[in-house]
């Protein structure tokens, strides 16, 4: 685990202590969760783009040219 400084907004914080204490965890615990829910559509992006590195690549109007060609648009 890293260490990190955070500030909070004085309302955030009271939140987040109370969801703490209602819940029986810790906020560093919350704000973990938190942050992994946060960032769960970014690393599936991520995750994506490293699985379609290999896929050729096509310019945008070879791409339009397919679609009118085709009658798409």
């Amino acid at each position: 685990m890293n260490r990190v400084t955070v500030y909070l907004e004085p309302e955030l914080h009271r939140a987040l202590k109370l969801r703490a204490a209602e819940s029986g965890r810790n906020v560093s615990a919350l704000i973990n969760e938190m942050v992994r829910q946060g960032l769960a559509t970014d690393l599936e992006d991520l995750d994506t783009f490293e699985e379609r590195a290999a896929e050729p690549a096509f310019s945008f109007e070879l791409v339009l040219r397919n679609l009118r060609r085709r009658g798409e648009i």
